[in-house]
């Protein structure tokens, strides 16, 4: 019988099976996962670089922000590890108060970010535009291969056929099979063929010592006092921001990629918790990782929270047990993965010149500004508010003349319409003032507002400066065709805010 049609039984009846229990599924996890433990490994040392502190810790950390973000995460197959924002954010903690200070932090932006969780912060990617999201997809490729470049500098010649290859082995081992993903092929043949021919270049033990050992829960060494807790809690709160925005903006990616929705509120509330997790177990911290991401759900095409633990445990399993063999693993085989990834996850299209014939000018500005911003500052969250910033001023300035005022006399010139037509708010509100002729006029004014809606105080002010200005010169004014809130609104603060109240 099928190892498959004995699946079913291992399960108790009554009980849903998870979605990895198939033997296919199960394969694309487990394999997924692996190709991304192994990358994981020289991006966890170079950020605990960053950061200060031993590689063991950036090692540490990933393993257990991946595994704890697997069960309390929002989004399946999305990888939560040690981060360069995260390591960047707190790396002045370390520098100038030491470690523990660190790893405080690392555990109040947790908490941090389970209140932003639970005050439903994850809401606000809604206001994000699509143009902010492309530019991010596109300068998280630029910046994953920027990180690639020290790694093909002042390096033996050997590395670049050797990354050449591993590229072909990406593009063309596909088309043999999909049964292994393509990655993991390249790096244990090229692994292989330099330990095997003795080529001299950069290996992954090169970055840092691998652990040896689990790393043991405990507390941080800070004294427990209200010093303590000012001087860490502007790192913290920093820390929780930059995870929280990159963590959603990823998770969003994964469910487009996916087809698949996700929760967002359980995902800022799970890094939260595996931030705390990752604290008290002495790591630096995390968030979601663009790169590894794209490896397990684009490359791999893993799917469930499985490839996600399994990442983290075997993250454990190969720094541990088959430490010195990992540490032969050649870095141009993993540079050569990380390019790859770099060109699955550019958005190619946003940039071709027939798209950008067609896009209007102010989306494609918003997503050139929110690349630059990226690439400038190595911030993704800089960015991204920078994005949307800017997408907010142009689509300000563009409904700021959807407002139009047409006026009738009628026949007798005893009465004159103002038909006012649009959305009425701070920005177009200001040009409203200026359209009524108030000389000349009748003295019955009818301000028919049906076709508008009243947004904001601003507006109730320019309509009380209108009938100001027709009351100094003795003519009335009337306003009608009200809907239900601009009429809430116009009567709860007109003539309340004329200086002096």
């Amino acid at each position: 019988m099928p190892s498959s049609a004995l699946l079913p039984s291992l399960w108790p009846r009554g009980r849903r099976r998870p979605s990895w229990f198939a033997p296919k599924v199960l394969r694309t996890e487990v394999l997924g996962g692996l190709v991304v433990a192994l990358a994981l490994i020289p991006e966890a040392i170079s950020f605990s670089i960053i950061a200060g502190v031993d590689p063991a810790i950036g090692l540490f950390a990933s393993f257990t922000m991946a595994v704890t973000i697997a069960i309390v995460g929002g989004r399946p197959a999305m990888i939560s590890a040690a981060t360069g924002a995260v390591a960047l954010v707190i790396a002045p903690l370390n520098r100038e108060h030491g470690f523990g200070y660190l790893v405080a932090a690392v555990i109040l932006g947790g908490v941090f970010q389970i209140v932003l969780g639970g005050l439903g912060v994850a809401r606000l990617l809604r206001f994000i535009p699509r143009s902010v999201m492309v530019g991010f997809v596109n300068a998280l490729a630029i910046l994953v291969f920027l990180a690639q470049v020290p790694e093909l500098r002042d390096v033996p010649w050997a590395v670049y056929p050797l990354v050449a290859a591993g590229l072909a082995l990406m593009v063309f081992f596909p088309k043999v099979t999909t049964v292994v993903p393509a990655p993991l092929v390249s790096i244990v043949i090229l692994t292989t063929i330099t330990v095997a021919a003795g080529i001299a270049v950069p290996t992954v033990g090169d970055k840092g010592a691998l652990p040896s050992a689990l790393p043991v829960p405990g507390l941080p060494d800070v004294p427990f006092t209200m010093d303590t807790l000012t001087t860490v809690a502007p790192y913290a709160f920093a820390m929780a921001l930059v995870g929280l925005m990159e963590s959603l903006m990823t998770a969003k990616l994964v469910d487009d990629i996916t087809d698949t929705p996700s929760s967002k509120t359980r995902e800022s509330v799970g890094q939260g918790v595996a931030n705390i997790v990752t604290g008290f177990f002495g790591g630096m911290g995390g968030c979601a990782m663009i790169g590894q991401t794209m490896i397990n759900v684009k490359v791999s095409g893993a799917r469930t929270r499985l490839s996600t633990f399994l990442a983290g445990v075997f993250l454990m399993v190969l720094c541990i047990v088959f430490g010195p063999v990992v540490s032969e693993i050649p870095m141009a085989a993993l540079v050569a993965v990380m390019v790859m990834v770099c060109f699955a996850t550019f958005d190619w299209h946003s940039i071709a010149p027939k798209t950008l014939k067609r896009m209007p000018v102010g989306e494609t500005t918003v997503m050139v500004v929110t690349v630059a911003c990226v690439v400038a500052t190595h911030n993704l969250a800089v960015g991204v508010v920078a994005g949307s910033v800017t997408a907010m001023v142009i689509f300000a300035k563009r409904v700021a003349h959807l407002a139009e005022v047409t006026a009738v006399t009628d026949p007798d010139h005893t009465t004159v319409v103002y038909r006012v037509t649009g959305e009425l708010f701070f920005a177009s509100s200001n040009d409203l003032v200026g359209q009524f002729n108030y000389a000349t006029d009748p003295d019955r004014v009818v301000i028919d507002l049906s076709a508008a809606h009243i947004w904001d105080a601003s507006s109730v002010a320019a309509l009380d400066a209108i009938e100001t200005k027709y009351a100094q010169r003795g003519k009335k004014v009337e306003i009608t065709g009200l809907n239900d809130p601009s009429a809430h609104l116009h009567g709860k603060l007109s003539g309340e805010l004329a200086a002096g109240h």
